[in-house]
């Protein structure tokens, strides 16, 4: 087994199966340089031949709280720069040359969503539940991916209320293989990775590019169309209170 440690994650490589897992407490919410070096592991991971298919998974009470509101809080104009990493991200999943398994719980907000709607299989403990408060955080995006898992009025419904919705009642929507007990969480994404794994790389490569190719419409650039309102939204003052807001743990005054 290979392995590596990065600031916000690790990575380990085993019989073809690449684990990497975010750690980064309290909430798992990554900053602009973390978001690019998270992009960067995932696209070496894809070019190496040890790797046939790679897991990811999260430690702590979520799995991703998606960017730091508190780095854009006093930074507001590192927002290009947490666009870019989020972008670069996201293709590195989607594009990846091998299968990219997500396996979920606690929480998935934000960024957390662009993980697990670039990704080819979902996996969720049935603690999980799905948000994209963008709106609440003063910023757009996401929801080209959001839209990968639900349908369209599904989607606009829970980009406008900022509501979560349970991996139970999500499931109905098709988008995630199983729920499972979390603590049987990692080992289900593990054993459908190997099964994949245990198949002629090329055969899944080709598949992946295939199936990429299917689509209908190109992922990455309705998502850096969205990006584009997010750099909009800065511009206003609303934008800036609900950053200030939720880093001073009131509700917003508009």
């Amino acid at each position: 087994m290979n392995s590596a440690a990065h600031t916000a994650f690790q990575t380990s490589i085993d019989a073809g199966v690449a684990e990497l897992v975010i750690d980064r407490p309290p909430v798992n919410a990554l900053d602009s340089q973390e978001w690019l070096d998270l992009a960067r592991t995932l696209e070496a991971l894809g070019q190496d031949p040890q790797v046939r298919v790679i897991v990811i998974r999260s430690e702590g009470r979520g799995f991703c709280a998606g960017v730091d509101i508190k780095e854009l809080d006093a930074h507001p104009e590192r927002i290009v720069t947490v666009n870019a990493g989020n972008y670069a991200t996201f293709k590195a999943i989607h594009r990846n040359p091998v299968p990219v398994i997500v396996a979920v719980h606690g929480y998935v907000l934000g960024g957390g969503i662009g993980i697990t709607g670039a990704a080819d299989i979902v996996v969720a403990s049935d603690c999980a539940s799905f948000a994209l408060p963008e709106v609440d955080r003063g910023a757009m995006g996401g929801g080209a991916h959001l839209q990968r898992l639900f349908p369209v009025q599904k989607v606009r419904y829970l980009f406008l209320t900022g509501d979560k919705i349970s991996a139970v009642d999500a499931q109905q929507y098709g988008f995630i293989e199983r729920v499972v007990p979390r603590e049987q969480l990692r080992e289900t994404a593990l054993q459908i990775a190997r099964k994949i794994a245990s198949k002629s790389p090329d055969m899944i490569r080709i598949a992946k590019e295939a199936l990429n190719g299917i689509e209908d419409g190109n992922l990455e650039d309705k998502y850096r169309w969205e990006q584009g309102f997010t750099l909009q939204a800065y511009n206003s003052t609303d934008s800036a209170e609900t950053r200030r807001a939720f880093v001073e743990k009131r509700d917003a005054n508009f």
